[in-house]
């Protein structure tokens, strides 16, 4: 584990001298493009594949009975090997981690520190394994706007993460905040300036307490939900049209999206949004869509008739779900895609080597 001798945050490279080094691949948005041909890795790339620091871990054990939900024991505590096992085991060239949604926090020079440390971590694990590993930069908690600034330019330019995680509010009951809020205007600036990924992932935000029922624990019906509140949240501010440039992922396939976005393009219209519905509709299209944990004949029939091929991924949510239950979302996938050759493929790796291009270029 990297430790920080707390280091001046107000300095954008302020670590220890060689502590760590300037990454050596390209960033993510200026790597050449190159065309697929049929040296490509044949294996998935997995665009959902969570990193679980140790302190984290113990939390998630702690908490699985207020959250509604039971990580298998056998993958914690987490380290590469643990998922490089899984990955070997599934057939996955690559995952692109990212720390699991964090929506709750404070506005600190700590919370900078661990992000930071965090981020280390996830470049770490890339860099001894850069084929297998991508990340996803963690950010501080989002209300510390100033902070997020600082941690995009180091984890874009020191580290090279692959794009920046973000969960989809940030803040607790009254004082959250939707992550398409007027405070994080700078912060989506920043992002469109240098054309970024960003992998959004819902909160584990009740809306009854505890929840209905135990077999329907937040990870199960509000994640999803918050996800799609979330980009409904982008959409109708005008986040998501002011900066194109920007690829988001929605996780889960984004939840409801498929479903309900044509309810939010009437009624938000209706209720005063200054966007059309055909507007509405065609940013919440401009998404990109992983298929963790959701991957079925009846989504995917869904997800098909919403979005152009291009912006569908593939993602398995790991470790906090049982090999098993992956393996059953991708088995739907195969299945559904059988006569599909190609459009399965894209899925699984072509459609993520056209936003991350450095894997294109590894040896």
């Amino acid at each position: 584990m990297v430790v920080l001798d707390s280091p001046d945050l107000k300095n954008d490279y302020s670590l220890r001298p060689g502590l760590i080094k300037k990454s050596k691949l390209a960033p993510a948005h200026e790597a050449p493009y190159i065309t697929l041909g049929n040296n490509m890795p044949k294996g998935h790339i997995d665009v959902h594949h969570h990193f679980f620091p140790t302190e984290l871990a113990k939390i998630k054990e702690i908490n699985f009975a207020e959250i509604g939900f039971q990580s298998p024991k056998e993958n914690f505590p987490w380290t590469p090997e643990v998922s490089l096992k899984f990955m070997d085991q599934t057939g996955i060239d690559t995952a692109i981690l990212s720390l699991p949604a964090l929506g709750s926090g404070t506005v600190s020079e700590k919370n900078r520190a661990l992000a930071r440390e965090r981020n280390m971590q996830m470049a770490r694990f890339r860099d001894e394994r850069p084929t297998r590993f991508g990340f996803f930069a963690t950010m501080p908690f989002l209300q510390d706007v100033q902070g997020a600034l600082i941690e995009i330019k180091y984890a874009l330019d020191v580290l090279q993460a692959d794009g920046v995680a973000i969960s989809s509010s940030y803040g607790e009951g009254s004082e959250a905040k939707y992550i398409g809020d007027k405070l994080y205007e700078p912060f989506w600036a920043e992002l469109h300036s240098r054309k970024a990924v960003v992998f959004l992932h819902g909160n584990q935000t009740p809306s009854s307490t505890p929840y209905p029922d135990p077999t329907l624990g937040l990870p199960i019906v509000e994640v999803p939900n918050e996800t799609f509140k979330a980009a409904s949240h982008l959409v109708v501010t005008g986040t998501k049209r002011k900066y194109p440039d920007i690829k988001i992922i929605l996780s889960h396939m984004g939840g409801s999206t498929p479903f309900l976005s044509v309810r939010v393009a009437r009624l938000s219209h209706y209720m005063g949004c200054p966007l059309s519905p055909e507007e509405i509709l065609e940013d919440f299209k401009s998404f990109y869509f992983d298929t963790a944990l959701s991957a079925h004949e009846t989504t995917l029939t869904a997800i098909q008739s919403f979005i152009t091929p291009d912006h569908l991924l593939f993602g398995t949510d790991f470790p906090a779900v049982h090999r098993e239950i992956t393996s059953w979302y991708t088995k739907h996938l195969e299945d559904f895609f059988a006569d599909n050759k190609d459009k399965y493929e894209d899925i699984a790796y072509r459609n993520a080597l056209r936003l991350f291009p450095r894997l294109r270029t590894q040896d």
